[in-house]
Order: structure tokens, then sequence, then C-alpha cells
């Protein structure tokens, strides 16, 4: 009769392998942060993005008691950054400020080397924000209507400047192009910061902008606002008309943003960082903050992150479909 003295021992040793490899979870959790931890920003500094991932930084750090470093990848409209964070240690100090672009938008466009589903776990707080249509003054347009008929006229003349190919900046100018019917030049650049930058200095003509890094610029005529593709007029400028005010409707790709961690993060370490973040979006002076620079904020409940991705994923895939934009 064989003995069942090896399988016994074997069993033993799994269940002891499996109590070490607890344990040690259980004390790395107890232990976190034990340093510094890194906050990847999928554009340079500048931008909505990166202003909003400073103000999260900040107060996070100050939450677990540890410097949150900012790190800027910028490049390809944000696959760049997000395929860092997709392929960094699940330990808890690895960060991504996720993105509607690399998340919901670049995926429907070409292969990527990460999975935006499969690959990242969400830490609940969504924020979310919408643009302004502004061009440089130099051009004799000073509403929607004028900007259509001066392009119309002058069919490839004219550009716009985007934060990167696949990024929701370049849908909405695609989008805006396909809906009035004009022909103007996609220039992508770095970011959004870059993408101002090129307008401002009139390298490119026109611009889906951050309300809040534009309006100074309005403000002192070295920019020229048309309208805001909020559903109703921004408290920030509510002297500038909506687009569907100016007779266009359908050009509306808000930017959403989410902290992420790389999905085989330690259930216990990523549960602390979502505490910490559900009391800083709670916190009333945090959000006066965000409602300054025109963020909107939600949480989102527990494991809703997949189905509101594939959502999003669906949704603008459609759209890419529609306007018929490529790989470059």
């Amino acid at each position: 009769m064989q003995s069942n003295e090896p399988l016994r021992l074997t069993a033993s040793l799994l269940l002891a392998s499996l109590l070490s490899v607890t344990t040690i979870a259980m004390a790395v959790a107890a232990d976190y942060p034990a340093r510094p931890l890194r906050l990847l920003v999928p554009f340079p500094p500048g931008g909505g993005v990166d202003l909003l991932a400073r103000l999260l930084g900040s107060r996070l750090g100050e939450a677990l008691g540890q410097q949150v470093v900012i790190d800027n990848r910028a490049g390809g409209g944000g696959v760049i950054a997000t395929d860092i964070a997709a392929k960094a240690p699940a330990d808890g100090y690895t960060m991504l400020l996720g993105f509607i672009g690399p998340l919901a938008i670049s995926p429907t466009i070409s292969k990527l080397p990460y999975d935006p589903v499969r690959d990242f776990a969400a830490l609940d707080p969504l924020a979310s924000s919408y643009h302004i249509v502004v061009i440089n003054p130099s051009l004799p347009a000073r509403s929607v209507k004028e900007f259509i008929a001066l392009a119309k006229s002058q069919p490839g003349t004219f550009n716009y400047a985007s934060s990167g190919s696949g990024t929701n900046l370049h849908l909405a100018g695609e989008l805006f192009k396909m809906v009035v019917g004009v022909n103007i030049v996609h220039v992508p650049y770095k970011g959004a910061g870059p993408a101002a930058s090129a307008v401002l200095s009139g390298e490119s003509h026109l611009l889906f902008g951050s309300i809040t890094s534009s309006m100074p610029f309005v403000r002192a005529n070295r920019l020229v606002a048309l309208a805001v593709t909020s559903p109703a007029r921004s408290p920030l400028a509510p002297e500038i008309p909506t687009l569907i005010e100016s007779g266009v409707s359908g050009v509306n790709v808000p930017s959403w943003y989410v902290l992420v961690v790389p999905a085989r993060t330690p259930r216990d370490v990523a549960d602390r960082l979502r505490s910490e973040l559900r009391k800083i979006a709670a916190n009333a002076e945090f959000r006066e903050q965000l409602a300054r620079q025109a963020f909107e904020t939600r949480n989102l409940a527990p494991n809703e992150f997949p189905g509101f991705l594939k959502a999003e994923l669906d949704k603008w895939g459609k759209v890419v479909r529609a306007v018929g934009i490529k790989p470059d």
C-alpha cells in the first residue's frame, strides 16, 4: 500500500509557503508607505493634467506622510507614461494619473503595449473638465461662425493644435471638422502646454484648450475665445458662448482623469490609497481648488472602473471609426 506521506509533506510545504507570502504581504501593507511614491503624469508640465496631478500629489503626500514625486513622461499622446505604469512593480509605489486619451481613445485607434482594462486598478475619485475653443488673434475671426466661414474660404490653410495623436483634443478637433465641414490640419504636440504655446506664438491657429489656463491669455488679448464645449456656459468665463449656442452640436469630448495603480497591487495597499483619496476628494477646500480650475469630481463605486472604462472604449471607438482617425 502506497504511503500518503509525500502528499502530506507537499501540502504542508504549500500551506507554509502561502502563509509566508500572506505574512509578508501583511507586513508590507502595515509598513506602507515606507518611502516616497511616484506619480506618473502622461504630459509635460503646464497643462491641466499636470496641474491636477500636483494638487492631488501634494494632498496625498501630506496624508501618507511621504513625498509624492511627480514624474512627467510626455509622448505618444500619453501612451508612454501609461505603458511605464502598466509594467511598474505592483507595490503601491507607482501611480499614474490615468487620462481619457491613452486609456479610452488611443486603444481604439491602434494596438498598444498595454490593456487599459486588464492592467490597471482605479483608486476611485474621477475628475472631469470641459474645454474652450481659442484661436490666435491674427486670424480675422471673432466667433465660431466667422472662423468656419474663414476656414471654408481657404481649405487646408489653417491648422489646429492638440496634446498629441489619439488624445481627446485630437478627437475634438476631428469631430469639429466633420460636424462643420471644414478642412483644417491636425498638428500634434507633446501635451496641452506646448499646444497652447504654439497657438500663442502663431505657429498653430486653433486649440481646444483648458478654460483656466487659456482665459488669462484671452483677457490679455493674446488669444481669442470662440466658445466653450460644456453644455452650459462656464462660471469661469460666463461671457463666452457655448458651441451649441454658436450653432455647433456634437463636439463634446470632455477630459476625465483617474489615479490608477498596476492591477496586481496588494489589496490592502490599494485600499489605503483609496481611503486617503476619498477623504481628499470630500474635502471642501480641495473641491473649491478644483472648481477654480474647472474640474468636477465624483467617486466611482467599488469595482465600477472596469465597466466604466469598457463603456468609454465602446463610445469613443464608435466616434473614432465615424470620424476616420487612423494610426499615425
